[in-house]
């Protein structure tokens, strides 16, 4: 017995766990839930990340209810009974499975996997070849004549669903469809299987082959013609290398590589017909294996971008080239150090005549500094800071004997504008864009297939997605946007569809913000469209040359000319001037909002992208335009993190640094207190909004809004209680009205007392309105929370508490209750209280001879009260209670 093991078993055990496998699918949670109606006190733990998809709503609402715990909270020495479901290996349930040896613990398992080798030795188990896990739990619960809600029965039903494959897969067995059935009549809504099920993976296969062959690009190698292509898929597809076989076959191939990315996790796949293209020894240099005809590999810790290149450099080394760098460079080099100051470094560079420095400490380089850079510094009064602040640090050196493969590879495809050349390990030269393009013009080597450049910011990339647009974009709206283009032509200007409605094109997720930019007159051509099109007003502003196309059913289209911005200081709102498409686009924050789409008859559907935004789409990432961007415009970093969670990406490594850069230069203190808050309440309305305020805290951002907000265990708690109350409260009770980003706004300001609270309203410059409000509501919503958790009150005392609080409050009590009967108290004041009302009405107590007044609301106060405790049921029970309590009125009355 390891000595965890002894620690385990030294206390008195006395719970019961159920688990299922690392992660967990529909029918592993769906299983949980069964087996929690046999174990009704036992502890659920998911022992990692669950499926992407059980990340819903309606999964999330209805699992709140039962006693979910995570991994790291779990009492590992109390538990005495281990329950698996849907798996009986130890290697599959994660850290958990250091339970197993504990002497005396009993292990129970559900499943309907065929015996193995590895299975856990159990002390009960019921194992039956059937399409699902959950079946065979759905089977012991009908025996029982169990009782399940209706939304408990759509889980287990939506577990068989999916393990079944819509009843698809072959081993669907008649026991499965015998359990569906008795949880339809148990109340199972299809409706929302469908919404969340897995669909057949027929289709998911179609799509990627079509990708795959979109994206197919040739190249020669070696005399042999090679296609390299690329996929994403939202899922796992386990029949991937089939797809990548039929492409072979459909195309009579040579030799194909498919990076794909699926689940988040990138895979080569690779198949060869020639001897000269051994495709076991490219798998093996990108950490995989195989045959010289067949072969793969996981490709770990790596973005779309860097396997993509990364594959370009290894394909490239069939093409020997005698050209070395040291022929190439150019010396001596000119460099800085990264002390040097930004007023220093743009001397020396105006001295000698360059675009670029090296920044070097001895021979160890550091980075690249250049010209545009420096003058916005400058600019902004950064002179005096150091270079190491905005330097470009994604350098990579290189040998002065390697060959020309590996120099074109750092140039073209990590896009370094200039590579230092290393001799002895002693600095010997650069080689820029303009000494490798010199010697290919004279020398061509570059094949048809390139690798998109890392920040070649500029170089137009064109691509036609008009089928896209088609697919995605109701006809309709479609049908608008065909006139603007046509209307923008016969005007002589140009019209583009920009901004998070394309992004979302690619994202598929819908977007019907759309946003125009005009190379011409913006506002003359909403004025024209607002004539041809009828029913359509139009609002103008004359000073930034905008307009605002709003339609009677709702659809509202902003027109702007195409303009540049500029920044006067740091965190000031920019100046506008009329510019180009180009640079109007080069304002935006992030390259993945950059992207523009043609309008205009012509080439309507043609993307233009000059700053890699699809390349940053597909790799999922984050990144800025420039260095300065978090300085000239500081709210960029919350709306990097807002787009980083709503979309699963990861902000760069260097974007990550100019944020760290902006924090030590405090560029946030000049940022006004309604944009801080704008940025803020935009956050906290997402659907990840904890995740949000985790990343801030991770970035240590939250002491932007407050030097006592930190990231902490006990703020994480009460975050993921919130979002666990919210999701209850939206499936729940979409007709009361609240503030969402109100009770995270209480939630995130969980540690401050009420001066520190004082503070953030003010830095956050809150409204007089809603500053009193917080103020006197969040002292009066504490006071009721201690008054809850102290002991169990009948539920007029509940209603008596909660009912003069706002809803976000509430729900705020709810999330921060330690006592579970706390929490089930306003559950039940929001679920059924607010709902009863006394059926006496002032009519009948004047009937009854009560005069008006006071005395009325006193009354109906206590008949309402005597409802929520059950002490009247029926008006006939009203009018006595009031006659026995109150007819000493009456008496004096007459």
């Amino acid at each position: 017995m390891t000595q965890k093991a002894t620690a385990l078993h030294s206390r008195k055990r006395d719970l019961t766990l159920i688990t299922t496998h690392v992660n967990a699918d529909y029918d592993a949670l769906a299983s949980m839930l069964a087996a929690a109606k046999l174990y009704p006190d036992a502890l659920l733990v998911l022992p990692g990340s669950q499926e992407r998809n059980l990340r819903n709503f309606f999964v999330e609402s209805t699992c709140y209810l039962y006693n979910f715990v995570k991994v790291k909270n779990v009492p590992l020495d109390r538990i005495a009974r281990l329950v698996l479901v849907d798996t009986r290996q130890a290697d599959r349930i994660g850290t958990l499975s250091q339970l197993l040896e504990v002497p005396g613990l009993t292990v129970h398992a559900y499943d309907h996997h065929p015996d193995s080798e590895d299975d856990v030795k159990t002390d009960y188990q019921v194992v039956e070849p059937v399409g699902a896990a959950v079946t065979v739990l759905t089977e012991i619960l009908q025996k029982k004549g169990a009782d399940l809600t209706d939304d408990e029965a759509t889980i287990l039903a939506l577990g068989i669903y999916e393990d079944t494959g819509n009843f698809t897969f072959s081993s669907t067995t008649p026991r499965d469809f015998e359990a569906a059935s008795w949880l339809l009549q148990k109340g199972a809504n299809l409706n929302v299987v469908s919404n969340l099920i897995t669909r057949e993976l027929t289709p998911e296969e179609v799509g990627a082959l079509n990708d795959m062959i979109k994206a197919a690009v040739k190249f020669k190698a070696s005399g042999a013609e090679v296609v390299v292509s690329e996929v994403s898929c939202e899922r796992y597809i386990p029949e991937f290398a089939v797809l990548v076989h039929k492409f072979m076959d459909m195309e009579n191939l040579d030799a194909l590589f498919v990076v794909a990315r699926m689940e988040g996790r990138l895979y080569l796949m690779a198949r060869s017909r020639i001897a000269q293209i051994d495709v076991g020894r490219i798998a093996k240099a990108m950490g995989g294996g195989g045959h010289p005809t067949a072969a793969s590999a996981t490709l770990r810790e790596m973005t779309l971008v860097e396997a993509r290149e990364r594959l370009a450099a290894l394909l490239h080394v069939h093409i020997n080239a005698a050209v070395k760098a040291r022929d190439l460079m150019t010396a001596p080099v000119i460099t800085v150090t990264p002390v040097t100051t930004v007023e220093e470094a743009h001397q020396k560079l105006s001295r000698y005549g360059l675009n670029v420095l090296v920044v070097a400490r001895g021979n160890e380089i550091m980075g690249l500094i250049g010209t545009e850079i420096l003058d916005r510094a400058l600019h902004h009064g950064l002179g005096k800071i150091e270079v190491s602040e905005y330097m470009e640090r994604n350098v990579e050196p290189l040998d002065g004997d390697v060959g020309l493969d590996q120099v074109e590879e750092a140039v073209m495809g990590y896009s370094q504008r200039l590579v230092p050349i290393m001799v002895q390990g002693r600095l010997a030269g650069v080689i820029t864009r303009t000494d490798l393009l010199n010697h290919l013009i004279e020398n061509p080597h570059i094949p048809e297939y390139q690798p998109e450049p890392g920040q070649d910011q500029g170089k137009l990339r064109r691509k036609q997605v008009k089928g896209l647009m088609r697919e995605r974009i109701p006809r309709e709206i479609l049908e608008v946007l065909k006139t603007v283009g046509l209307t923008a032509q016969e005007a002589g200007y140009k019209v583009y569809l920009v901004g998070g409605s394309v992004r979302d094109l690619f994202l598929r997720s819908p977007n019907l913000d759309l946003d125009l930019v005009v190379e011409g007159n913006g506002m003359d051509l909403a004025k024209k469209l607002a004539r041809r099109l009828g029913k359509v007003r139009v609002r103008t502003h004359k000073k930034f040359q905008t307009a605002k196309l709003i339609f009677d059913d709702g659809l509202i289209i902003d027109v702007a000319t195409a303009r540049m911005e500029y920044y006067k200081s740091p965190a000031a709102l920019p100046v506008i001037e009329l510019s180009s498409l180009k640079m109007d686009l080069y304002r935006r924050d992030f390259t993945i909002n950059t992207l523009a789409v043609s309008l205009n008859p012509k080439d309507f559907g043609l993307i233009l992208d000059f700053f890699d935004g699809l390349r940053d789409l597909k790799g999922k990432v984050i990144r800025v335009l420039h260095n300065l961007s978090f300085v000239e415009d500081p709210t960029r970093v919350f709306r990097a993190v807002r787009f980083e969670q709503r979309f699963n990406f990861r902000i760069g490594k260097f974007t990550e640094g100019l944020i760290k850069n902006a924090l030590k230069i405090d560029a946030f203190k000049l940022l006004t207190g309604d944009r801080l808050f704008h940025e803020l309440e935009n956050m906290l309305l997402e659907e990840k909004a904890t995740d949000c305020m985790r990343r801030l805290g991770e970035l240590n951002l939250l002491e932007v809004y407050h030097p006592k907000l930190k990231l902490s265990d006990k703020l994480e708690a009460i975050l993921d209680s919130v979002e666990q109350v919210m999701a209850w409260y939206k499936l729940s009770f979409l007709t009361l009205p609240t503030r969402p980003w109100l009770v995270y706004f209480l939630a995130l300001a969980d540690p401050l007392d009420e001066a520190e609270m004082e503070q953030l309203c003010a830095r956050l410059a809150l409204a007089p309105r809603l500053r009193r409000e917080i103020k006197e509501m969040r002292a009066q919503t504490l006071k009721v929370l201690n008054r809850l958790q102290r002991n169990q009150l009948s539920p007029s005392k509940v209603y008596d508490l909660l009912h003069k609080l706002k809803p976000a409050y509430q729900l705020y009590i709810m999330a921060k209750a330690r006592q579970e009967w706390a929490k089930k108290a306003v559950s039940r004041y929001l679920g059924n209280m607010t709902k009863v009302k006394p059926l006496l009405t002032g009519d009948d107590l004047a009937g009854m001879g009560f005069d008006p007044g006071p005395l009325f609301k006193e009354i109906l106060e206590r008949v309402l009260a005597a409802r929520l405790d059950g002490e009247v049921t029926t008006k006939e029970d009203e009018l006595a209670l009031v006659k026995s309590e109150f007819g000493s009125y009456l008496e004096k009355t007459v």
